[in-house]
């Protein structure tokens, strides 16, 4: 017989059972799956792509740390989610804009967007992709202005001597269907779909080589930090849409240079499956992804920007909570009528 009177009982909150992962660990592994990617804007841009990534991880730090301080909350920063949001904000960002101008972008990205809503996971839109979007708008010549890799690197100190490109989007982007013919010509005959998939272009220093950036995103999924839902449901409505509705050339060749070209991968991956951001739920996830692809390709098509990832991501995350209320599944005992009166209350 059991004593029950000398057990030694412990009453503790839910939940009872607890997984080995911690934020830390997450955003560990977001680090490593951007190695690779900035291994090769390092080779690709030179020796300023490390040097803009550490300033802006640093700011991304600082501001965390000091607003923290400031209002006499508990410094996290150890967590590595600032870490996180300094990398990707550099991603987006041309090689070659001043270092204090990437510093605007995480100040705006820790303190605006993260940190004055709650801190880590109460911020309702993506703080890189909103550092991002306020740069663009406040800079736009600095921020859409692109070194050409395959003839002159950043300099680590100024911008002197350098040779601006165009990206293989702007290559698509028209009004004209001629004139998006003869560019789409062109594109081909400047960069092929091997120097697309190797990111042999220009563009931002992070999002241009889809093969280190696939390797990133294949990490996170074999670790288990990030669904396939999202990506994959992204990648897919983009390669659909631009198969079926071709602007210039064959539909597999419109599809693999849009694919390939700016910024899908990296948003796809890195972007559109942020914890704070996106649906929890496996078909909120698709759901997710389908609407990014669709709006990245209006956007792309009929917006007078050449890019649509950033805008169609931050869009798609005011929808996360309502994704997420019509997604839930129906609690064990509840059938269909009950959970339909329950939300009508």
């Amino acid at each position: 017989m059991t004593d029950y009177k000398n057990l030694k009982l412990i009453a503790t909150s839910s939940p009872h059972i607890r997984g080995s992962e911690r934020t830390q660990t997450i955003m560990r592994d977001v680090i490593i799956a951007m190695v690779p990617a900035l291994a090769y804007a390092i080779l690709n841009f030179g020796i300023r792509a490390l040097a803009m990534t550490v300033v802006s991880v640093a700011g991304c730090m600082f501001f965390e740390w000091g607003y923290q301080k400031l209002m006499k909350k508990p410094v996290r920063i150890m967590d590595l989610s600032c870490v996180v949001t300094g990398m990707l904000l550099a991603f987006v960002c041309p090689v070659q804009i001043p270092y204090w101008m990437i510093l605007i972008g995480d100040f705006f990205a820790i303190v605006v967007v993260k940190q004055l809503f709650g801190g880590i996971g109460k911020n309702f839109v993506n703080p890189a992709l909103a550092g991002r979007a306020i740069l663009l708008a406040s800079y736009a010549g600095a921020m859409t202005s692109w070194v050409d890799p395959a003839i002159n690197k950043a300099n680590l100190i100024g911008n002197v001597d350098i040779v601006t490109a165009a990206t293989p989007l702007s290559y698509m982007k028209g009004t004209d269907p001629a004139a998006i013919a003869e560019s789409f010509t062109s594109l081909k005959e400047t960069y092929s779909v091997t120097n697309m998939f190797l990111g042999q272009i220009g563009g931002s220093m992070g999002e241009v080589s889809v093969l280190m950036l696939l390797l990133g995103g294949v990490y996170l999924i074999w670790r288990k930090v990030i669904n396939w839902q999202t990506p994959v449901a992204y990648i897919a409505t983009v390669a659909v849409l631009t198969f079926l509705f071709p602007r210039a050339g064959t539909g597999v060749e419109w599809m693999l240079y849009s694919i390939f070209g700016g910024g899908l991968m990296l948003g796809a991956f890195f972007m559109a499956t942020d914890y704070a951001t996106s649906p929890v739920t496996k078909k909120g996830q698709l759901i997710f992804g389908i609407g990014c692809g669709v709006f990245t390709v209006l956007i792309r098509y009929f917006g007078s920007y050449n890019e649509g990832v950033c805008y169609s991501i931050m869009v798609m995350n005011l929808f996360v909570a309502l994704i997420d209320k019509n997604t839930k599944p129906t609690r064990f005992g509840v059938v269909k009528s009950d959970k339909k009166e329950g939300a009508a209350k």
